[in-house]
């Protein structure tokens, strides 16, 4: 009864602040406009014909050979990389936690491994892999003497995958096995338990929910990638890439609907299982943190082969990234291994490349910023506010990690080049950097919703609380309150959504128009085209920027943030 009469008073008082409630109706307007609107599109297109509303299409669909195949082929992919980077990642993660490594080089070894593929491009390793294995392979063709190995294929997107989102799962794990009380493990090894049974008996049961909402992230990661399909998948078509050729190639834009909502439902049944089921129940086994610290294994039967396997996958994954800037320095790959600069002068001079890197850093740093700031007031909203539409919000703001960025794509397309937006105020949207921006919001906006709600949920609501008696508007409180305390996770949002925009491919390359040259997209093009040594000087240096804003953001935040201060007060 309390509880409801508190609620009923938190709403009279959200109603009598225009402030919150206009902030509140622009956002359920822009979550409708922006990630509502064009699913509902894809719908509508996929069921409704000129006849009216059938089955027809998906009829169609699922008769052609290209899309039964395709389907087949992305769920096998999606669940072996799935499968083995949760198990990679658990082996990293365990050897972090529970092994003592005897050098800072093993630590700082795998903390770059795990930050590689969020500064990196999404087909980074895709390159690399051609240019270590292919035909002309630095290793196949060189060491080896193999001078007709293909890496295309199921083999190649599997490896390229796995290398990609392994790290993803050893971040995930590691927290979890962090948390595990040793208490638990010690009492059975001094009951005589071995390691191995202690692992299997007490660990592995506790990080379980965990293992399975890594592979479910996994998973739609996988089976939503369309760079490292498109260009190492050779003939093996996957559901993302057959649904871009559906609309570039056979102009059939209803068929790519259909395709794109039955990879929507896909990668949304894995998405509701993985956040509503497994994140909660890992919640609920690993409730807070460990009691005292953990004895660390120092067996050299067991310490030395797991530092050994995660030493040289480690090194291997670093050593396929350092073979894309030297792709870019070397004259001809496979052929003439001569220092040159002229890939690097013919990005700039021959292949429109201060034009590329202007676009795509201008976009990304006005869609930023707009992200950071979108993403801590839903963050506020949903921590610190009760209306009634709250759990909308919420919801849809992070449906977006749940959607393709293919499918956002098609969706984009049909939603906003024609339709109800044929005329009216957001006529032309479709083609102009507006929409490219507002992409890069949509696709980062999950990420930065997660880090601010875990950020607000640490903070007292008495704080906020004593400025609204002193007569602070909910402006001003958000701005000189609640801003200020999550200042880090502000400036990391603000990095990471610059971040993913500037590395942005799959759903933007359906909807960059030929005003814009964006980087990823054309390093896409060169790749396809075989011109490694461009397609790698446009990776360099956009590596560059990218590794670059982190170590900008990371000095921001041992500078500007909330950690400084708060570490100098509790000495």
């Amino acid at each position: 009864m309390a509880k409801d009469q508190g609620a009923a008073l938190d709403r009279k008082k959200l109603m009598g602040d225009p402030i919150m409630v206009t902030t509140i109706v622009v956002l359920i307007a822009f979550l409708t406009l922006f990630i509502l609107y064009p699913l509902a599109i894809l719908l509508v297109d996929s069921f409704v014909t000129d006849s009216g509303p059938s089955f027809e299409v998906f009829t169609r669909i699922f008769q052609m050979g290209s899309f039964t195949t395709a389907i087949t082929n992305t769920l096998a992919v999606g669940l072996l990389v799935s499968i083995v980077s949760a198990l990679v990642g658990l082996l990293f993660a365990y050897v972090e936690v529970y092994v003592k490594l005897n050098t800072k080089f093993m630590s700082g070894l795998f903390q770059v491994v795990s930050m590689l593929p969020v500064v990196s491009p999404p087909f980074v390793l895709s390159l690399s892999i051609i240019m270590l294995f292919g035909k002309s392979g630095l290793i196949t063709r060189y060491l080896l003497g193999m001078y007709d190995n293909s890496v295309y294929g199921f083999w190649g997107i599997f490896v390229v995958q796995t290398l990609t989102f392994f790290p993803v799962c050893y971040m995930m794990l590691k927290g979890l096995l962090k948390n595990i009380d040793p208490s638990l493990e010690e009492a059975a090894r001094d009951m005589g338990a071995s390691r191995w049974k202690v692992f299997t008996s007490v660990t592995l049961p506790l990080v379980l929910p965990g293992l399975g909402n890594a592979f479910l992230v996994t998973f739609i990661e996988s089976i939503a990638d369309f760079a490292n399909p498109m260009i190492i998948g050779g003939s093996y078509d996957t559901l993302a890439t057959t649904i871009y050729l559906q609309i570039t190639g056979a102009y059939d834009k209803q068929g790519a609907a259909a395709m794109a909502v039955v990879l929507l439902c896909i990668t949304l049944l894995m998405f509701v299982v993985q956040k509503y089921v497994l994140e909660a129940k890992s919640t609920a086994t690993l409730s807070g943190k460990a009691s005292r610290a953990r004895m660390l294994i120092t067996d050299a039967s067991v310490r030395i082969p797991l530092t050994v396997i995660c030493c040289a996958l480690a090194i291997f994954v670093v050593v396929m990234y350092l073979c894309v800037p030297f792709g870019a320095l070397f004259k001809t790959w496979g052929y003439d291994f001569s220092l040159t600069t002229k890939w690097f002068e013919q990005v700039f001079t021959k292949y429109h490349g201060f034009q590329a890197f202007r676009d795509s850093f201008l976009l990304s740093l006005v869609a930023a910023p707009i992200t950071a700031i979108l993403s801590m007031v839903i963050s506020y909203l949903v921590v610190k506010r009760n209306f009634r539409t709250k759990g909308f919000i919420e919801a849809v703001s992070m449906l977006a990690m749940a959607v393709p960025g293919t499918v956002l794509g098609v969706g984009y397309i049909r939603g906003f080049s024609g339709g109800i937006f044929h005329t009216g105020v957001l006529q032309g949207i479709y083609g102009s950097a507006a929409i490219l921006i507002i992409v890069f919001i949509v696709r980062s906006l999950p990420t930065g919703t997660r880090s601010g709600i875990s950020a607000l949920r640490q903070i007292d609501k008495s704080i906020e609380e004593s400025a609204y008696d002193m007569g602070a508007d909910s402006f001003t409180v958000f701005r000189t309150v609640t801003l200020p305390l999550i200042k880090d996770s502000f400036f990391s949002g603000l990095v990471t959504a610059f971040v993913r925009s500037i590395t942005a491919i799959s759903a933007i390359i359906l909807l960059v128009t030929p005003q814009f040259f964006l980087i990823t997209v054309q390093i896409n093009e060169f790749a396809e085209k075989g011109n490694y040594g461009i397609a790698c000087a446009f990776a360099t240096i956009l590596i560059v920027i990218t590794y670059g804003s982190v170590l900008l953001m990371n000095l921001a935040i041992k500078h500007f943030g909330t950690s400084k201060k708060l570490a100098s007060e509790e000495d």
